[in-house]
């Protein structure tokens, strides 16, 4: 028997509410702090409590951690997906169950390798508290993969402390399951498996972290000061955890008092309704949610984009339409947010693709909508929000914050005439003065109808046509503040692949796997919308742009050819997924073969 060091896919099956979440962290943790390239997905139940959960750890000395098809070990604790959970692993993988759960004789397989642990008995034996028991015998299955997998025990226990810091009998009752478990693999399995795990060093420097933290720290740090907000799958622990980062560092130490205004609104209209409030005010201001939330927004988003008010909305996406799936995930807002709200709209988007990208482009979003004077979008998802990511460290900010056109006493008494549209400087943003500002020339009226550049009521069409250029003209102006995209050249190839956001991982992987096949790959990956000239000259390099995203209509797809047009729109063909689980690269390979190999 070969043994396969550091690659392995694992997936712990359980019933949501079981508590099993710790003890799944507890092993992630403990691969990363091994050092060996980790990723995990959760997936979870939408409803109520007791219905199926997944939990899919994949370890690889190589990096890749997307998710991917084939499960090596699978951790069956749930009697409801018995048979599907058997069925998903690959041939020569491990099956880990319980006794209660037998391996009839009509289903059992000649091609894995069944441990059969009696994790009720076990749990019963040494725990006599009836709640208890079911808590801890999810430590009792990982104790179980520490022995097989030859996990390092100090590691572990480590995870189990810092998991449950300052609760001294909480971990001593988990590390006495922990050890339950090696001790029962110990005493009672031959192991007969390929699979373990040895320390590697491909993590330092690096944390793990979800996209939707790493992005309310970013908030804090790009200077937000109001959170309103209506909860809503997948974004609530953003905003839940901006507010948890305000009452640590907003709050003056002496006086006791409050340097930030958080409000839980009756719906995400009016939430974003509070947020373009406090930015017309001076604040800077967000809101996130998800597609149905966005729906609600459509109104004052164009609001805010006629009158020309800063703020931040994040985008954690999820399945559509509709309710659709609310724990899945999906790239399904990326056309609708791009023109949400009647009438000839655009708004800019940032795309971030890891928790780096999250956390800095939670700053610079507020940044750019103060100087460009316009809602933002941050177009995260589910995947990438809730998820536990490996990252790099971020970097803090080192730059004063861009507040953008912003007149005030001293500058109006210079000037001695404002007029708040009037594009003065030929970028097409206008100077604005904030509420409050001592001086006659300062008031202006904000309008949602039409208006001129002096800001008075006007129906006159040529008023109109002016405004609307304008604010064309400053979305093309936005080109130069928004992120650029990320190139990754090959030498000799002439094949592209173009994508954004969560898909990153598995982008990256499928190259390696395509490149076996005799294809080389040029990866664009697109981190906005407008887009740089970056995407146009990809096009030109490339005999071909696969354009990949999780979504069944192509929406990315539609937006690029619609940016470059002609005859370089030809060269596009669409990759999509969109069963709601992340996207891994035996898809990605699969559809740019099938296409290349045919022509």
């Amino acid at each position: 028997m070969s043994i396969i060091v550091n690659d392995c896919s694992i997936c712990i099956a359980t019933v949501n509410g079981s508590g099993s979440q710790s003890a799944n962290n507890i092993l992630l943790k403990s691969f990363f702090r091994m050092g060996i390239p980790s990723g995990a997905k959760n997936l979870f139940p939408s409803n109520i409590q007791g219905l199926p959960t997944w939990y899919t750890i994949r370890v690889n000395k190589d990096g890749y951690v997307a998710r991917k098809p084939e499960l090596d070990i699978m951790v069956a604790m749930n009697a409801a997906t018995w048979v599907e959970d058997h069925a998903s692993v690959k041939k020569g993988g491990v099956i880990i169950h319980g006794t209660e759960l037998a391996v009839a004789s009509g289903m059992k397989r000649d091609d894995v390798i069944y441990y059969a642990i009696p994790f009720k008995q076990l749990a019963e034996q040494n725990f006599t508290e009836i709640k208890l028991r079911k808590l801890l015998t999810n430590m009792i299955y990982v104790g179980v993969l520490t022995e097989l997998l030859q996990i390092d025990l100090e590691v572990v226990k480590k995870a189990v402390s810092d998991n449950f810091a300052n609760k001294a009998k909480v971990v001593e009752a988990n590390l006495k399951a922990l050890q339950v478990g090696i001790d029962y693999v110990k005493g009672n399995v031959k192991k007969q498996d390929p699979y373990k795990v040895e320390k590697m060093d491909a993590n330092k420097n690096k944390i793990v972290i979800d996209g939707n933290s790493a992005a309310a720290l970013g908030c804090v740090y790009g200077g937000c000061s109001v959170v309103a907000w209506y909860p809503i799958t997948p974004s609530s622990s953003l905003c839940e955890t901006t507010i948890d980062y305000f009452e640590e560092l907003r709050v003056d130490k002496t006086t006791g008092k409050k340097n930030f205004a958080t409000v839980q609104a009756e719906d995400e209209l009016a939430a974003i309704g509070m947020v373009l409030g406090a930015g017309w005010a001076g604040a800077r201001a967000m809101t996130a949610t998800s597609g149905p939330g966005i729906s609600l927004m459509a109104e004052f988003a164009g609001y805010g984009y006629f009158t020309e008010i800063p703020a931040v909305v994040f985008d954690i996406q999820r399945t559509g339409p509709s309710t659709g799936l609310p724990t899945r995930t999906m790239q399904g807002d990326i056309d609708f947010v791009n023109t949400l709200s009647h009438g000839d709209t655009r708004h800019p988007m940032l795309i971030p693709a890891n928790p780096v990208e999250c956390f800095e482009f939670a700053q610079s979003s507020f940044d750019l909508s103060e100087r460009l004077q316009t809602p933002v979008f941050v177009m995260s998802d589910l995947d990438l929000g809730m998820n536990q990511w490996a990252s790099e460290k971020f970097n803090m900010p080192s730059k004063p914050f861009d507040r953008g056109k912003v007149l005030n006493t001293e500058a109006l008494k210079k000037l001695g005439k404002f007029e708040r549209y009037r594009d003065v400087d030929g970028d097409a943003i206008p100077y604005r003065t904030l509420p409050g500002t001592d001086h006659p020339l300062a008031a202006y009226f904000t309008r949602g109808s039409g208006h001129n550049e002096g800001a008075k009521y006007t129906e006159k069409a040529e008023d109109y046509k002016n405004l609307m250029d304008r604010l064309s003209r400053k979305f093309e102006t936005a080109k130069k503040y928004v992120p650029k995209s990320v190139l990754k050249e090959v030498s000799g190839a002439d094949v592209g692949i173009l994508a954004y956001g969560s898909t990153d991982l598995a982008i990256t992987e499928s190259q390696d796997l395509l490149l076996k096949d005799g294809i080389k790959t040029n990866y664009l990956r697109v981190r906005a919308v407008p887009f740089g000239d970056e995407v146009k000259e990809f096009y030109k390099k490339n005999k071909r742009v696969y354009v990949v995203e999780q979504n069944r209509d192509g929406q990315m797809f539609e937006i690029v050819n619609h940016d470059i047009g002609g005859e370089l729109a030809l060269k596009s063909r669409s990759v999509r997924h969109y069963d709601g689980l992340p996207i891994f690269a035996k898809t990605i390979v699969e559809q740019i073969l099938k296409f290349e190999r045919s022509h």
